[in-house]
Formats: structure tokens, sequence, C-alpha cells
């Protein structure tokens, strides 16, 4: 929809693929890829900050970690989105969320969809990361409950299980 005084393009009709999914969405100009993700039903990307300082809200646009609330969802116009969800779930998990199951890295789980998120990206890049490697990949994601040991833990378990399973995050 364009603003007839202004000539500005106001709303936008979004395809997304979220997890494999197209979704076909009008959004205003300001909406965020954050606030439609949760319009669509995926509450597992959390709403933390809003100012992209906690990483909460963490997905992956075309395979590269963001924050949904610092994206706009117009930036996400045919692209893929990949919620933790979209790793896996119930009977086929990811190594990662196996991981942060055995090792305890997620307590409240309030930042664990956001940390497997970045970790996933991270691990993508980087098969074999040492632990400053896991500590800059985590930058951006900020929890208040696990003192960050377990996590860490729990990446370089996925890591090795990937190698073992010789193929990719």
């Amino acid at each position: 929809m364009t603003d007839n005084k202004t000539g500005m393009v106001r709303e936008k009709l979004v395809n997304i693929h979220v997890n494999g999914t197209a979704c076909e969405i009008t959004v205003p100009a300001w909406r965020t890829l954050l606030e439609v993700l949760r319009e669509l039903g995926h509450v597992e990307v959390k709403c933390g900050c809003e100012k992209g300082d906690c990483g909460a809200c963490a997905v992956l646009l075309d395979g590269e970690v963001v924050d949904s609330c610092l994206t706009l969802a117009w930036n996400a116009d045919r692209r893929s989105v990949t919620t933790v969800q979209g790793l896996g779930g119930p009977g086929k998990a990811h190594p990662l969320q196996t991981a942060f199951i055995e090792h305890g890295g997620a307590q409240c789980g309030y930042c664990t969809p956001g940390m497997i998120l970045a970790a996933k990206a991270l691990l993508d890049d980087i098969p074999n990361p040492s632990l400053d490697d896991i500590k800059r990949g985590l930058s951006g994601n900020l929890c208040r409950c696990t003192g960050y040991t377990r996590i860490f833990s729990a990446i370089r378990a996925a890591a090795q299980a990937l190698r073992q399973e010789g193929g990719t995050s």
C-alpha cells in the first residue's frame, strides 16, 4: 500500500519460508521479523530486550544468525528463516538440542533457543571451535541462569557429535 501524499510504500506483501514452510503476510514497513514470527505462532522466538542486546530473539536468516527484534520483516522477503523448532524436535532432535539437555545447558530456557541458533551458526563456520571461538560466537547472547559453563560444554559435545557423524550442523 502506497501513501498518496508522500508516495512512500507503507505496507508490503512479504513471502518468508519459516522452517521450510512458505508464509505470505502483509506487513507495515516498521514491523520487525520478531513480531511477524510471533504473529505466525512461533513462540519459540523469545522477545527479550527489543534492542539487540540479549539474543533471545535470534533466528537464522539464510543460515546467518540475526536478532529478529532488529530485523525488519521486509528484509526477510523471499528468504529462509530457521527457528529452533526448525532444527529438530521430539524424536529427531538436532545434536545441539540433545547436548543442551544432556549437559544442563538450559535452566529457565528463555535464552536457549537463541543460544542454540547462535551455536549452530558458529558450528557451521567452525566445526571444531576452541573455547574462545565459542565465547565469541555467543557474544550476542545473554544467559542469567547458567553461568555459561554448561552451555560451553554442550556446544563442545555437539561439535564432537557432529564431527563423528561426518555431517554438517
